[in-house]
């Protein structure tokens, strides 16, 4: 059972999802506006935020904004809306919303979207912490023909594989891990590589790894990597 937030100024849409969400054994709590919502959030953080885009007060992408600006985003986002352009959506992702939802809502794609929310959640909280570690020169058989290091050099130690990037940085991956957070240790080093080698440019990054802008920043929000202070560190 998750505790799930679902912040909707239209009484009829916040007694369905309450209904639907009522009955995959979720407790709900409801909020007909941003203060509400503000209010539920300040009494702890919920499991997942169910976050409609269009409200009189304050319209839900600018609540995102307040959330992320004071450090409360801390748990998954979904925002919904019958009116919402891709402009809009793309922008809510690139704040920290984890998914977006077109009104009216399927039910199969909005208990599909909870429970990714929810297994994100989780996993974020599992991951382990990914300490570099001092550069690991390849072995002379593993360089490329230019008598270079290749790209990845790799060696079992203690269940690990070490992981050396072209950059002289290095990086632990357990092979203890199960699957899928092994996958995501991996994918948030990878694009760290490249943002780090392109400066933070969303646009250099995008073209080196082959995905289009709007799907590279929910993929980078996804696995918690922040552009803008890989940008910073590496300046």
């Amino acid at each position: 059972m998750a505790n799930i937030l679902v912040v909707d100024d239209e009484m009829g849409i916040r007694e369905l999802l309450s209904e639907i969400l009522s009955d995959e054994g979720h407790a709900i709590q409801l909020a007909e506006n941003a203060q509400q919502a503000r209010e539920a959030r300040a009494g702890g953080a919920p499991d997942l935020v169910l976050l409609d885009i269009w409200m009189p007060d304050t319209d839900g992408v600018t609540l995102l904004k307040e959330w992320q600006r004071d450090g409360l985003l801390t748990m998954p986002v979904i925002m919904m809306s019958g009116h919402a352009t891709i402009d809009t959506a793309v922008e809510a992702t690139r704040i920290g919303a984890l998914n977006f939802l077109e009104k009216p809502i399927a039910l199969q794609k909005l208990l599909k979207a909870v429970q990714q929310g929810l297994t994100r959640a989780q996993e974020t909280v599992r991951a382990p912490a990914l300490a570099p570690r001092p550069a690991v020169p390849a072995p002379a058989e593993e360089a490329n023909g230019f008598g270079q290091p290749s790209l990845v050099a790799a060696g079992v130690r203690g269940g690990a594989q070490v992981v050396a990037g072209g950059d002289n940085h290095s990086f632990s991956l357990s092979f203890d891990l199960p699957l899928r957070e092994a996958r995501d240790a991996f994918e948030r080093m990878y694009f760290e590589h490249h943002l780090g080698r392109e400066g933070g440019s969303m646009t250099r990054v995008a073209e080196k790894t082959g995905l289009e802008r709007t799907h590279l920043y929910r993929k980078l929000k996804q696995l918690g990597v922040e552009p803008g202070k890989l940008a910073k560190k590496n300046a």
